[in-house]
């Protein structure tokens, strides 16, 4: 009996670390894709270890918004919460792009910051598909019986 209260006590321990981690990379990106999105060209592409066209980190920026949103949104509403997952791991792909930019521009140290954001989001998109998959609130009614 007591190996069947500690599976609901670590999958909500899980979801909580989750949606913690969701939460602290919605921040991140939410900030990092609206500087990209409000910042002059000129400037943004000056602080850019590697040059870049500028329509491109602003391309880039305005998928960090949308990928923050698909980290909280789904979940909050519980609408196509497979989207979550899905939005991850497209953030996954961006920081390794920015990962391989920054070591290509020399800044081996700073090339930590991107590389840690992707294994969250990594952790995120493997946690929301495999290990504690957000349930839309039809199946959650269904699943879980009223308290």
């Amino acid at each position: 009996m007591h190996a069947k209260s500690s599976a609901p006590r670590s999958s909500r321990r899980t979801a909580i670390v989750l949606w913690s981690i969701q939460g602290l990379l919605a921040l991140v990106f939410g900030f990092a894709g609206s500087m990209k999105l409000v910042m002059p060209i000129d400037m943004l592409v000056a602080q850019m270890p590697v040059p870049l066209p500028g329509a491109f980190v602003q391309f880039i920026g305005c998928c960090e918004v949308l990928g923050a949103l698909g980290l909280r949104l789904p979940g909050l509403v519980r609408i196509q919460p497979r989207l979550t997952p899905l939005a991850a791991a497209c953030l996954v792909i961006i920081m390794t792009g920015a990962t391989v930019i920054t070591l290509i521009g020399g800044l081996g140290a700073a090339a930590l910051v991107p590389l840690v954001l992707g294994l969250l989001a990594a952790c995120v998109a493997y946690g929301r598909w495999q290990v504690a998959p957000q349930l839309r609130s039809a199946q959650r009614s269904v699943l879980q019986p009223a308290s």
